[in-house]
């Protein structure tokens, strides 16, 4: 009898390490979530400020007469150059 219980000796080590295994893919798809989300949060950080930049330079152009784009250029650059900072802020404090 002992010979047909031989196969299984090892088992509690496959298990061990099969949970190891699984831990591990664990640990490492919170940390793929993570950092997409740290990824989703940098691109927010950096195009919204381009975009209220250019909601503000078009209402401001509309209320000049004629056909101008001068503050809708203006201030996407300008909250771009904001978009710019915030992301290397949030960079920097990790």
């Amino acid at each position: 009898m002992p010979e047909r219980h031989r196969g299984l000796e090892g088992w509690p080590e496959i298990v061990r390490r099969q949970v190891r295994n699984l831990r591990r893919a664990a640990e490492e798809e919170h940390r793929l979530l993570a950092q997409l989300a740290y990824l989703g949060t940098a691109g927010l950080v950096l195009v919204l400020p381009a975009v209220a930049g250019a909601y503000l330079g078009r209402w401001l152009d509309s209320l000049m007469p004629g056909y101008s784009i001068q503050w809708t250029l203006s201030l996407i650059l300008v909250g771009l150059a904001i978009g710019i900072v915030n992301v290397w802020l949030l960079f920097r404090g990790d």
